[in-house]
């Protein structure tokens, strides 16, 4: 069997532990207590014995046996079946767990199914145990202190959060290339915290609705009212994670697009000045050529060419050079090659 715990509580005290839940039923006929049968992924024959003996709804029992349901309330005749999805933080993945846990809640029983690791149910029977007075109230005091437990265990995943947010605005101011990919992963977890903890406004406000109905005590109203709190400061904070990452996303873009702005800025300077690095070698190329390209002509030693014999001829070369090579030098001065 799956069963984590399973106990008959009279007058809130824990009276009896049984073995199985034959005896359970049985104890609860007999000592007019509450029971409170804890399971753990129970496999659709345990869950009908237990479906059948507290008259459950068909459609909870299909929705407690396959699991995947949304955060919920639901009432079925003097039956209440609640739905509430808790959330850890791993801290090495960086990475939120969610789990799932069905409450279902009568006048004298509180059966509650577990598919995940959390939240720890544990703590709760023992804090419920420590406080009579408040067990004794009767499974509307269970269900409030399992509110309480699963909205408790928010507040890490909110640090764990804040924690990776702060981490992403130092890594987006500075220029980090894996940001982006960091930013929409954790924006994914935080829509999704969102999706598990925004239902519970509307669970809780069901629950206070039915206060006077169902002769809820004061005592658990004021309980409630907390875990209301709880809750709303819960789901404003990551409203808020949400808000700040989409920001992020925009500021880091902008951010990435003034860089890349600056690179090309930087690369058209880098080739403006080697454009005229060019220009400059091409012009004293082009006043060095002409003055070769004159001895070249000169310096061939043809017979037949008509300057050969002439006294002249000399000096005309040198000074053609010359000329050729200031004229060269002069337009491209002007044309601020030089």
């Amino acid at each position: 069997m799956t069963i984590i715990d399973n106990a008959v509580y009279v007058d809130g005290q824990r009276a009896c532990e049984p073995a199985t839940l034959d005896e359970t039923y049985e104890l609860l006929r007999d000592r007019h207590g509450m029971g409170w049968i804890g399971l753990y992924r129970p496999d659709p024959v345990e869950m009908e014995s237990v479906a059948d003996e507290f008259g459950f709804h068909r459609l909870a029992v299909d929705d407690t046996i396959s699991a995947h349901q949304r955060p919920k309330l639901e009432r079925y005749g003097d039956v209440l079946f609640t739905v509430l999805r808790s959330a850890r933080y791993l801290d090495d993945v960086e990475r939120v767990e969610f789990g799932e846990l069905h409450v279902f809640t009568g006048k004298d029983f509180v059966v509650t199914v577990r598919h995940a690791e959390s939240p720890d149910l544990g703590l709760v029977r023992k804090r419920l145990e420590e406080t009579p007075e408040l067990l004794k109230l009767g499974p509307e005091a269970v269900l409030y202190a399992i509110f309480d437990q699963v909205v408790d265990e928010y507040q890490p995943v909110i640090d764990g959060l804040q924690g990776d947010i702060d981490e992403i605005e130092d890594q987006v101011f500075g220029a980090d290339p894996e940001v982006s990919r960091r930013i929409y992963e954790l924006l994914r977890e935080v829509v999704k915290f969102m999706r598990a903890t925004q239902p519970l406004s509307g669970i809780i406000a069901d629950l206070r609705s039915g206060f006077e109905k169902y002769g809820v005590e004061r005592e658990l109203q004021r309980y409630l009212r907390d875990v209301a709190d709880h809750v709303e400061r819960v789901v404003e904070q990551a409203a808020g994670f949400k808000v700040l990452l989409i920001n992020l996303i925009g500021v880091n873009a902008t951010l990435v697009g003034q860089r890349q702005n600056e690179e090309t800025q930087r690369l058209s300077e880098l080739s403006l000045r080697q454009n005229e690095e060019v220009k400059r070698i091409s012009s004293w190329a082009a006043i060095l050529f002409a003055p070769t390209l004159v001895g070249t002509i000169y310096g061939m030693n043809f017979v037949h060419m008509p300057e050969l014999n002439w006294q002249l001829g000399y000096p005309f070369a040198v000074v053609l050079m010359f000329l050729v090579s200031v004229g060269l030098y002069t337009i491209f001065k002007k044309k601020g090659w030089l």
